[in-house]
């Protein structure tokens, strides 16, 4: 479809491996920032509910974050019923919201920056981690 607009084979590759590019970049950071800064530790035999609420959160709604995020800013939802078509994350979010203050569980919700800043928080902490890790280990070779 591209072709006649980039005028060679070349041109279409770079194309297309610049538009994978970007979109792995926009899944990265959009699926990222609802996980990886939430505190995930060994399994404590907790119930499989409160499991997916400590391990994920959600980006406050709006329309065009909603767009941006395909729905995935609903990810405590997405979590919880993971059958569920994506368009309809938005209904059943204050059905979960009462149901988790009825039960005493938290229910994170940030802001897309937010969300950013803590998912970045986190990389540097674990990178913080390890780094430190390898230096011990390399002072133990030595």
């Amino acid at each position: 479809m591209y072709y006649p607009l980039l005028g060679s084979f070349g041109g279409l590759v770079c194309w297309y491996y610049f538009m994978r590019f970007v979109e792995s970049q926009w899944y990265v950071w959009v699926s990222q920032i609802n996980h990886i800064p939430m505190d995930v530790e060994a399994e404590k035999h907790l119930d499989w509910v409160t499991l997916q609420l400590r391990g994920t959160c959600n980006v406050k709604p709006s329309l065009f974050k909603t767009w941006l995020c395909g729905h995935l800013n609903y990810q405590i939802e997405h979590h919880l019923f993971p059958a569920m078509p994506r368009s309809n994350y938005h209904i059943i979010q204050p059905r979960v919201k009462e149901f988790c203050q009825e039960h005493g569980l938290v229910y994170e919700e940030k802001d897309f920056w937010e969300g950013v800043y803590a998912m970045i928080k986190s990389l540097k902490d674990s990178g913080q981690l390890w780094a430190d890790a390898w230096k011990q280990q390399s002072k133990r070779v030595e």
